[in-house]
């Protein structure tokens, strides 16, 4: 059973920068969509970050310009580059991938941004 690791979440400052990664333990094939996800506190999962087959992106309002997704296609891996993070970005960020026949999630990984 293929599952998703995620890995690069921990405490980081305003302004600061962080990496997230999310590898797929096995082969996937036929991937359409990569995204990123966050649930912070009280608060409903929201859309992140998403890169399609097609290498289109798209971006929730309040991180463009400071959040990068991008995609490893040999390594079944999504990666999340946070820049100039905000405390307001704190929050559990789970990845998840979608192809045929399936569809998976990370087991989340926390990020706290905070002086």
């Amino acid at each position: 059973q293929v599952q998703l690791v995620e890995s690069g979440g921990g405490l980081v400052q305003p302004g600061g920068s962080l990496r997230l990664s999310c590898a797929a333990s096995g082969s996937i094939f036929s991937i359409y969509f990569m995204g990123w996800y966050r649930q912070a506190p009280g608060k409903q999962r929201e859309l992140v970050a998403a890169i399609t087959s097609g290498s289109s992106t798209n971006y929730a309002d309040s991180v463009k310009g400071r959040f990068t997704i991008s995609r490893d296609n040999a390594k079944n891996t999504v990666y999340l580059q946070m820049n100039s993070p905000k405390p307001e970005d704190t929050a559990v960020y789970y990845c998840n991938i979608k192809a045929y026949a399936f569809d998976a999630w990370g087991q989340g990984t926390l990020v706290t941004v905070s002086s």
